[in-house]
């Protein structure tokens, strides 16, 4: 019997402690939110009702659930993908099928495609469970079948007309420009991604929602003026009809330069004040003044550089393709196999990462809240934050290993707490 390669034992050992790890957390998380169901935390029995508590403590942990399940299926897939040869049979079959007749680029772009179009078709189910079962039952959902198989053709359809110019561009610039090829890539890659902050909030966000001027006289007025005292400028203030999908509210910034522009969805504008309004903004711009957008983007486009380069390495090793169940070609290009497979890989080994870039996520969020203090109420964002809390069934009660290693923000209490300091 053949040996296994160092790198089938460490993706296998990756893969299997992940797995282990995420039902760890999410079965601690299930627990700590369930034995703390009967009763509001101290903090906030003023403000929240047991009713709403306990309706929060029932949707995460039937969120929680059903994670394990998407979670054990997701692994199941992965694994099928690459040790138990799914991508291998599927790269045979089209490079018989089309190379012959198209060619090679035609191919590794058909290769690309059908491997997207297979992975959504088995993400479909877990999907719609989510939306109209899990969100249908907490009062959430408002998205019809109609509207929700509209978004997907939508998607898919928007997708390609994004996605396969840029894949056929990096095919090129992988079998042309040698063996720095990797870095003309994560150049196209960076355009691309910089293009797509212009195009997205007047071209393709449009396709989806219908965004209109704000038109409330008096918020418009105190948004401005929030943003004059902040230093930032923007192309429009939008409000957009997020409730045709979900009772969720929120409210972001989008866009790039001159393009930028405020957007709120209308189910906040409707559960909030004009002063918890003007405090919520007040915290997204804490993020543009302290830079951490900027810090975030060239995050990302630092770790793509060192994964490309990678990739630039890993994808002339055979013994990277063997490894994880494909067998090279021989006879055409394999840029599309190692693009697969690398992004197949690298997010198991990436997973062990998340607690960090977590906590350094929920740093930046308590910068932007003591911005916000400043510029507007602590009060009032404390007053905006509750309320989206109760709205949006956040429990009060998380787990705390759950929160350091999953949680972007911080907990209701952590948060609110530090508000206190600031209650101006």
């Amino acid at each position: 019997m053949q040996a296994l390669s160092p790198l089938t034992l460490a993706f296998a050992a990756a893969l299997l402690a992940s797995l282990l790890v995420k039902f760890w957390l999410a079965g601690r998380q299930i627990r700590h939110v369930a034995q703390h169901r009967d009763a509001v935390p101290g903090a906030f029995t003023d403000t929240v009702t047991l009713q709403a508590h306990q309706r929060a403590a029932d949707y995460t942990i039937a969120k929680t659930r059903f994670g394990l399940l998407s979670t054990a299926f997701g692994s199941a897939v992965l694994l099928g993908w690459t040790l138990l040869g799914g991508l291998d049979a599927l790269n045979l079959a089209l490079r018989d099928a089309v190379q012959p007749v198209a060619g090679d680029l035609a191919y590794q772009l058909a290769l690309l495609a059908a491997f997207m179009a297979i992975s959504s078709l088995l993400d479909l189910p877990f999907e719609a469970y989510s939306t109209f079962r899990i969100e249908q039952r907490f009062g959430f959902n408002r998205m019809t079948w109609g509207l929700f198989i509209a978004d997907l053709v939508k998607g898919a359809l928007v997708g390609a007309l994004l996605g396969l110019p840029l894949a056929a561009l990096i095919l090129w610039l992988m079998g042309a420009t040698g063996p720095l090829w990797w870095l003309w890539a994560w150049g196209a890659w960076v355009g691309f991604s910089l293009l797509m902050l212009v195009l997205y909030p007047t071209v393709i966000a449009p396709l989806f929602n219908k965004f209109k001027p704000l038109d409330d006289p008096g918020l418009r007025d105190r948004v401005e003026r929030l943003m004059a005292r902040c230093g930032f400028a923007a192309k429009g203030l939008f409000v957009m009809d997020g409730s045709r999908r979900s009772a969720h509210a929120n409210a972001y910034f989008t866009g790039l330069g001159a393009s930028k522009r405020v957007v709120f969805f209308d189910t906040l504008l409707n559960k909030l004040s004009p002063q918890e309004v003007e405090a919520v903004l007040a915290h997204e711009l804490g993020h543009f003044k302290h830079r951490h957008v900027l810090k975030r983007m060239l995050g990302i486009f630092g770790m793509s550089l060192l994964g490309f380069a990678l990739l630039g390495w890993l994808s002339s090793q055979a013994w990277f393709y063997t490894s994880l169940g494909v067998r090279p070609n021989l006879a055409a290009p394999n840029d599309a196999l190692a693009l697969l497979l690398f992004l197949l890989v690298v997010p198991v080994f990436m997973y062990f990462v998340s607690p960090w870039m977590a906590g350094l996520s929920r740093r930046q969020e308590f910068e932007a809240d003591a911005y916000a203090c400043a510029q507007s109420s602590g009060r009032d964002l404390a007053g905006a934050l509750l309320k989206l809390y109760e709205d949006n069934a956040s429990t009060l009660t998380p787990d705390p290993v759950y929160v350091r290693f999953y949680y972007s923000h911080p907990p209701a209490s952590q948060r609110l707490a530090a508000l206190q300091l600031h209650p101006a």
